[in-house]
């Protein structure tokens, strides 16, 4: 399985991102049918991590399924 790719260019902080692709992926096949969409989620959240400082991945999961259903923003909004 292929994900969708993110250009990232403002990383702010790697530090955590494996964990929260890891966290999200857990959380995609309990919520998700789809395993390719439990792979989308795991990819978006850990996306969105790398754009906060600290090792907690702290958006929600509305905010990660925007970036999945193609805002390529990758703004969280607070």
């Amino acid at each position: 399985m292929l994900s969708k790719k993110y250009a990232l260019t403002d990383i702010v902080d790697r530090v955590g991102g494996g964990d929260s692709f890891a966290s999200a992926l857990i959380y995609g096949l309990n919520a998700y049918e789809d395993r390719q969409q439990s792979l989308e989620f795991a990819v978006a959240a850990s996306a969105l991590k790398h754009t906060i400082i600290g090792d907690f991945n702290r958006v929600t999961v509305p905010e990660v399924e925007k970036l999945m259903s193609g805002d390529g923003s990758g703004r969280v909004q607070r």
